[in-house]
């Protein structure tokens, strides 16, 4: 990383200069994504905001939306290590993170890596795997490394977990726990394209595939000048005590049983600092905040069976409409920057 890099990220401020390479290589990585996901720019911008803020994404929605197509999009986008993981009820935990295996020529036991083992890891269908198995993915997420027989084995950097889950009304799928899901830092829906771009689709994917004609635009160590760049941008006291407002409001909230974690509350400021960059400002406001609500804290929070026991809606609308209350009612701070 340029020493300016880093004296900027020290300091809390970004120059002109940082902040021109950082926007011109976050729009060469959305336009990238872009030209395989079509009509969907709000899920590619958060997909960029996990890779910068340092943390994982979980894509839930019905098969065959674009879940495992932006992940992979991303992972071509970036000069780094990627490996899938397709996620099946007869994967082993030692499958995903690495097994010791006995060398009888030397006489020890070698570690042989997992495919956790990449910059980018595609867990695909993760929640069609036994709790067991996901679980194997706890220390990975929240350490960067896993631990094999008393031994700890760092892993790459950057480190991007991508896992695509579908409906839990779906045949043969596991419901992940509540540890597991509060190491994504955001969850999001790709949804239904909209007719025209459904039609374009047919068009460009009728003879060939899109991800065959990616080209990587960054590589791992400009991912790196960018993460300490996002980490450079300032957040206001008055900011800090607002995003503590916020998971507070979800912890006492009468339809909720339980609420944000305090690694919510962080992951919420790590992700507000990217948007903020995201929008060439080298300052958090409170928008950043809200705009990101929904998508960092709503896996995390379970409503009462009086919120959710309606069937007009399900319990994830429950909880959307619980932030969206407490993001109108939780004061906004005033003078934020100071």
């Amino acid at each position: 990383m340029p020493d300016s890099t880093a004296t900027e990220a020290a300091s809390g401020t970004m120059s002109g200069s940082a902040a021109d390479q950082f926007a011109r290589s976050t729009d060469a990585i959305i336009s990238s994504v872009s030209r395989v996901i079509d009509g969907k720019p709000e899920a590619v911008r958060s997909a960029l905001v996990c890779l910068l803020a340092e943390g994982h994404l979980l894509i839930e929605d019905v098969p065959g939306v674009g879940k495992t197509m932006l992940a992979r999009a991303l992972a071509a986008s970036v000069d780094a290590t990627v490996r899938r993981i397709q996620f099946t009820p007869d994967l082993l935990p030692g499958d995903v993170t690495g097994v010791s295996v006995y060398n009888p020529v030397d006489r020890e036991f070698e570690f042989k890596p997992g495919a956790i083992f990449a910059n980018i890891v595609l867990a695909d269908e993760i929640n069609r795997s036994s709790p067991k198995t996901q679980s194997a993915l706890l220390e990975a997420m929240e350490e960067g490394q896993v631990t094999v027989d008393g031994r700890s084995h760092p892993l790459a950097e950057p480190f991007l977990v991508v896992a695509t889950q579908n409906p839990l009304e779906m045949e043969g799928t596991y419901a992940l726990p509540e540890a597991q899901r509060d190491r994504f830092m955001m969850r999001i829906s790709m949804g239904y394209p909209d007719a025209a771009n459904e039609a374009l689709m047919l068009r460009q994917r009728d003879t060939a595939n899109p991800l065959e004609a990616m080209e990587p635009v960054v590589t791992a160590e400009h991912v790196k000048e960018l993460v300490a760049t996002a980490r450079g941008v300032h957040v206001a006291p008055a900011i800090e005590q607002y995003a503590v407002a916020l998971a507070h409001a979800t912890r006492t909230h009468a339809d909720l049983r339980l609420g944000a974690s305090p690694r919510a509350t962080l992951q919420l400021i790590r992700a507000a600092k990217v948007w903020a960059a995201l929008d060439g400002r080298g300052f958090v406001i409170p928008d950043d905040l809200t705009a990101l609500l929904v998508q960092v804290f709503a896996h995390r929070l379970i409503p009462t069976r009086t919120a959710s026991g309606s069937r007009a809606r399900s319990g994830a609308e429950a909880i959307t409409s619980v932030l969206e209350r407490i993001a109108q009612n939780v004061r906004v701070p005033i003078a934020s920057r100071q």
